[in-house]
This record gives C-alpha cells, structure tokens and sequence, in this order.
C-alpha cells in the first residue's frame, strides 16, 4: 500500500484515485500534446525512394556515356538547309520531337475519348 506522498506505481493504482493518472510517476500530470504524431517510416516508400534514385543515378551515367561517345560530326539535312552538328545533337532533337508528337497523339485520344 502507498501513501498520498509515495510515487505511484501506474500499473497497480487504479484510474481516478486522486494519486495521478495512469502511465505517470508521482502524480504528475501527463506531457501535453499538440494533436500532432511522429511520421513514422514506411518500408515501402523507402525502398521506393532508394530504386527511384538508383535508377536516376543509372540513366544519369549512360546518359554522359552516350554524350561522350557520340561527338562525332554528321550532317543533319533540314527542310530549310544542311547543318553539320555532333550526332549527339541530332539524336537528342530526334528524341524530343518523337517524345512531342506522342505527347500530342495522346491529347488527341483523350480529346476523342471525352467527347464519346
């Protein structure tokens, strides 16, 4: 048995005996707290977030091994003349302008598919 002026053991005095809340020592009153957890760690966006760089970091490199082994110049004929530029150049912009019209192609669908 305790007595008003002992610390209180949490697990042994029941709620509402006057002797402090459960989970506290001594009587003292509970930490307050503003509403707001700890973010805890997800395994999976961890795991997420270490691929998603691994694969940046693996496109960064074969991108500069690209860049670097393609600096040979060749001659890119164009609608309105010939240029002569490195391959890397005309491999990029060949890129870009089929990445546009893909891009493209899909508004187009989408348009069709919402006016169905």
């Amino acid at each position: 048995m305790t007595s008003p002026g002992s610390p209180v053991d949490p697990l042994s005095t029941p709620s509402g005996t006057g002797y402090g809340t459960p989970g506290t020592a001594g009587g003292s009153p509970a930490p307050a707290t503003t509403g707001r957890t700890t973010p805890q760690r997800h395994a999976g966006r961890t795991i997420g977030r270490t691929l998603a760089l691994a694969l940046l970091l693996t496109v960064t490199v074969i991108l500069v091994l690209f860049v670097v082994f393609n600096t040979q110049n060749v001659d890119i004929s164009l609608v309105f003349g010939n240029v002569n530029a490195p391959l890397v150049v005309a491999l990029l912009i060949a890129a870009v302008l089929g990445a546009l019209v893909g891009w493209l192609s899909s508004l187009v669908l989408r348009a069709r598919r919402r006016n169905r």
